[in-house]
């Protein structure tokens, strides 16, 4: 397997991206300048959670809506697979988030480190992010002697425009036997499963664009994308996608220069987002048709 660069942007409107539980369960933020942040776990519990709900085995799981320890997850593999033992080969096989990830897991009286050829920085926003906290009411009481019902807090983003940066190693996916068909699958995971997995704080995020740039070899990384990105706000302070636009000139020159290092550019456009060439708006494959382009679907 080669190796691939990842750009990932989506956004994320009224909405709690990644709360920190050490704040109050407030948007993750770098206050010193104002930017949303998201960690890779949360954009990989998507992931996982989409995978599982297409029928994929996941490590990284529950069983029966329960936390539960790693051993119990493998004692389960085994009995739906009626064995007394599983090789690692067999785990691997099984297992497509470890395959992708990776994970420390328990194989028979040995544990077992595996680093996953898929990885992300943390996610953060292009423009500057202002939040919004109100209270809110539930109409269950505390205990017996609080009828009022229980107070919170709740906060939200007003607007986050998020960029998220990932590789896929080569040479890290023999160990791990990650498959093309794996990648596949986590392309259309990417696009897929923000919008599909949405709960009452997390409704309110789409994909906007997805780029999976693949090389000819398992050596080439060119670097993050996302400085190659330029986040233009029509209005001071956006609310909506309407409201802003990208140019991708420094993007297309970045990777025009090294044209012959890359195979295939998989991606997902969204029509509604805006995307710039050098001062005209164009469709993205258009921009990029001197590539060899493959869509997401």
């Amino acid at each position: 397997m080669n190796n691939s660069e990842i750009l990932f942007l989506y956004d994320a409107k009224m909405t709690n991206p990644n709360g920190d539980p050490d704040e109050e369960n407030r948007p993750r933020m770098d206050y010193e300048r104002d930017i949303n942040l998201v960690s890779d776990l949360r954009l990989k519990r998507y992931i996982r959670d989409y995978l599982e709900m297409q029928g994929e085995r996941i490590f990284v799981t529950k069983l029966e809506d329960k936390s539960v320890k790693p051993e119990k997850i493998i004692d389960k593999l085994k009995k739906d697979l009626g064995k007394k033992k599983l090789t690692k080969e067999e785990i691997l096989k099984e297992l497509i988030d470890v395959r992708l990830f990776g994970a420390t897991m328990p194989i028979e009286r040995d544990t077992k480190t595996f680093t996953g050829p898929v990885q992300f920085n943390w996610g953060y926003s292009l423009n500057k992010v202002e939040l919004i906290e109100a209270a809110i009411t539930s109409h269950f009481s505390t205990d017996s002697k609080n009828q009022q019902g229980a107070m919170g807090r709740d906060y939200r983003v007003k607007y986050s425009f998020i960029a998220f940066s990932g590789v896929i190693s080569g040479n890290r996916a023999k160990h791990t036997l990650l498959t093309e068909d794996d990648v596949n699958k986590l392309d259309k995971a990417m696009v897929k499963s923000i919008p599909l997995l949405s709960t009452r704080s997390k409704v309110g995020q789409y994909p906007r664009l997805y780029m999976r740039v693949e090389y000819k070899d398992n050596e080439t990384i060119l670097g993050d994308m996302r400085s190659t990105i330029e986040l233009i706000e029509k209005n001071e302070s956006p609310r909506d996608i309407s409201e802003i636009k990208i140019d991708v000139t420094k993007l297309v020159k970045h990777l025009e220069d090294n044209k012959d290092r890359i195979e295939s550019i998989y991606y997902f456009a969204d029509p509604n987002l805006e995307i710039y060439q050098e001062g005209e708006e164009k469709e993205f494959k258009d921009i990029f048709n001197s590539f060899n382009l493959v869509e997401v679907r």
